[in-house]
């Protein structure tokens, strides 16, 4: 909460992305390519996007020969510009996914920039997702996007999920993905693998459905 916020906006933010991938080449690379199937994402500032490092350090590190298991979060105003959209839109071209990150539904400002970039994916901010409680399990917003997975292929991303009411209640809905201190905070590297090979997740995720019914 602190410590991103000071570093974005200054040359730092890049340096740190750079890291970040080359990280991820190094502890989860070999991961990916056993496992076809996952994904993982990483968070891009608005800095770098389309300015040509993240190709020049996702080509250094190995990682786009799996570009189809990545997936780029980035914000609204990680986009502000054509040079961004651009990048945005090649990045798809070449089979990896963007995620438009803290989408908060207060306005149509975040969601506009649906019809200028191929988004695949939206995260709903976690401001949203402590509204759904005992006292309200069912708040005003939860319908909309219900009534937009139905109209859109869009895949959304609930953040910030701790209780077993929300994760039920995002499932209700359809939301199709939900991450969260309810199903991990956050672990090392090898501890993650560790997780994945056991698959609680999955054993949760099954329980949760027989709950809802479904």
């Amino acid at each position: 909460m602190d410590f991103i916020p000071l570093a974005e906006n200054t040359p730092l933010s890049g340096l740190i992305t750079y890291w970040v991938i080359e990280t991820l080449a190094v502890e989860m690379g070999s991961w990916l390519r056993a496992n076809p199937t996952a994904r993982i994402s990483i968070n891009v500032p608005p800095e770098i996007v389309g300015r040509g490092g993240l190709l020049y350090a996702g080509t250094k590190s190995g990682l786009f020969d799996v570009v189809s298991q990545l997936i780029f979060e980035v914000t609204e105003r990680g986009m502000p510009d054509l040079v961004g959209v651009n990048a945005i839109n090649n990045a798809w071209k070449m089979g990896a996914r963007v995620a438009l990150d803290d989408v908060t539904l207060v306005s149509g400002a975040n969601l506009a920039i649906l019809s200028r970039c191929h988004i695949s994916i939206i995260k709903l901010d976690q401001s949203l997702i402590s509204q759904i409680s005992q006292e309200c399990p069912s708040p005003e917003w939860l319908g909309g996007i219900t009534a937009m997975l139905g109209a859109t292929e869009l895949e959304v991303i609930a953040e910030g999920v701790e209780t077993k009411l929300q994760a039920m209640t995002l499932l209700k809905a359809n939301i199709q993905m939900v991450q969260g201190f309810f199903f991990s905070r956050p672990i090392p590297a090898a501890d993650f693998i560790a997780y994945h090979r056991e698959a609680p997740h999955s054993q949760l995720i099954q329980s949760l459905h027989l709950n809802c019914g479904l």
